[in-house]
């Protein structure tokens, strides 16, 4: 788990088992209370915390349920299969079992719900959950350069444009097909979404 200071705060050292405890204590009341029922003194309670701890780390709410939705999305990994397509197929294969468990689905949705009249959150939402899992698509991009499946990019401006556009798609499509339109991304939706993404790239 990566652990999350929030900036310019000091004191003791924080501890990666409280923090990891209060994270699974934020998602398992996502689950059971709701975004309008969960509160600090609640997760303080299922974590067996101090209220205080909590504040320590996170100011409110909105910060503490993103980094608790964050922590389940760091467990994606780039696999390696052999080749882009497999690699790809692999990747959208986790995230969509991510967005299969309950917490996942209630903490994703609650958030994005609330940072629609939210800019901070939404902002946190792309530093913490969104800017973080980039990694992927970049991992994935050199690994295909390396193998020559795609050609080396030499525009670091319009590559970084092409990893965005990237992002959103893969991350757009598995939501609205598994939270939006509550389809499963089972393994013969991945490979013929993988095959459509794989033909624009070619095409580009």
């Amino acid at each position: 788990m990566q652990t999350r200071t929030p900036a310019g705060r000091t004191g003791r050292p924080r501890s990666a088992s409280a923090d990891a405890a209060i994270l699974a204590a934020t998602r398992q009341a996502l689950v059971e209370l709701g975004w309008s029922k969960l509160t600090l003194g609640d997760v303080a309670t299922r974590a067996g915390v101090a209220k205080t701890t909590l504040y320590r780390r996170w100011s409110g709410k909105n910060e503490l349920v993103v980094d608790a939705v964050a922590e389940l999305f760091d467990e994606l990994s780039l696999p390696d299969r052999g080749s882009l397509a497999a690699d790809m197929e692999g990747v959208v294969l986790q995230f969509a079992a991510i967005l299969a468990r309950p917490e996942a689905r209630s903490g994703l949705m609650a958030v994005v719900a609330e940072a629609t009249r939210d800019e901070a959150l939404r902002e946190r939402i792309r530093a913490s959950i969104v800017d973080r899992q980039k990694r992927l698509v970049l991992a994935g991009r050199a690994r295909a350069e390396e193998r020559g499946e795609l050609p080396p990019s030499t525009d670091p401006e319009e590559s970084a444009r092409t990893v965005d556009l990237i992002f959103d798609m893969v991350a757009g499509a598995v939501v609205h097909r598994t939270l939006v339109s509550a389809q499963p991304a089972d393994e013969e939706w991945v490979r013929a979404f993988t095959r459509v993404m794989l033909q624009g790239l070619a095409a580009a």
